[in-house]
C-alpha cells in the first residue's frame, strides 16, 4: 500500500505546467531544474510522511524561488532543511522569511516530527511563479497578482487541489495562508466543493515583514487553530 510519502513524491515527479501564461510571467519547476531538489524532497517525505495518516491541510499560495522553489519542500529554505529537518542540500543555499516564521511556529508546536505527523503543507499552484522585472531578471509572483494569470492557471490549481485531497488530507476543514489567498480559494471552493470550511491564517511572509513585533501572538493563533480538532 502506498504511503503519503509515496504519493507526494509521485505527484512531484509528474508535476509540470504546460498551460498558458500572460506575457511577462513564467513558471519555475525545481524538480526538473535541479536533480538534487528531487533527492532532498524525497528524503524529506520519507522521513516525515512514510505512513497513511490523514493530516490537516495548510494551504499556501505558490512556492517562492528561495523556499520550495529550491528545496521542493513547502516553506522550507535550505538553512532550515539542514538545521531542523536534518537534510543537507549541497547545490544551493537559501534563507527565506516565510521559512523563518514557519519553523519558529513548528518549534512552539512541539517538534518538527510532531508537526509534520499532523500537518500537510502545499499550494494550489505547487510551482514557483515568477514575473519579469526587465533586464533579464525575475521576481517572485503570486497566482492572484494578475487577473489574467489567475484565470490561466485556475484549471491547474483545481486539479492540484484535488490531487492533494487524494494524497490524504482532511477535507472537513483546511487552513489557508493569507487573506487574498482565502478570497480566491473561497471562489474555487464554492464551485468545486472541496472543503467543508476554510480557516484563514496570516501568511508567514506578511507576519515576518510587517508584524514581526507581534510574532508571538501570531504563533499562538496558529497553534490554537492547528491544535484544535
Amino acid at each position: 500500500m502506498k504511503t503519503i510519502a509515496d504519493k507526494v513524491i509521485s505527484f512531484n515527479r509528474q508535476l509540470q505546467y504546460t498551460g498558458p501564461l500572460p506575457s511577462g510571467f513564467g513558471v519555475m519547476n525545481p524538480f526538473q531544474e535541479n536533480p538534487e531538489t528531487m533527492e532532498v524532497m524525497t528524503q524529506f517525505y520519507y522521513k516525515f510522511y512514510n505512513d497513511n495518516k490523514k493530516r490537516k491541510f495548510l494551504i499556501g499560495i505558490n512556492p517562492s524561488r528561495h523556499g520550495a522553489g529550491l528545496t521542493g519542500v513547502p516553506f522550507t529554505d535550505t538553512k532550515r532543511l539542514d538545521a531542523v529537518c536534518g537534510i543537507k542540500m549541497k547545490s544551493a543555499y537559501s534563507h527565506e522569511l516565510s521559512s523563518v516564521f514557519l519553523y519558529e511556529m513548528i518549534q512552539a508546536y512541539g517538534s518538527v516530527q510532531n508537526f509534520y505527523n499532523n500537518i500537510y503543507i502545499n499550494s494550489p499552484f505547487p510551482l514557483a511563479i515568477i514575473r519579469s522585472a526587465g533586464n533579464g531578471s525575475w521576481l517572485n509572483a503570486n497566482y492572484y497578482d494578475d487577473r489574467a494569470l489567475f484565470e490561466a492557471v485556475k484549471p491547474f490549481m483545481v486539479k492540484s487541489l484535488k490531487q492533494h485531497i487524494q494524497i490524504g488530507v482532511r477535507t472537513d476543514k483546511a487552513y489557508v495562508l493569507g487573506k487574498k489567498n482565502l478570497a480566491f480559494l473561497e471562489k474555487i471552493n464554492r464551485e468545486e466543493k472541496l472543503f467543508g470550511e476554510l480557516v484563514c491564517l496570516e501568511h508567514p511572509r506578511y507576519i515576518q515583514q510587517y508584524k514581526s513585533k507581534e510574532k508571538a501572538a501570531y504563533i499562538e493563533k496558529y497553534l490554537v487553530a492547528l491544535l484544535s480538532d
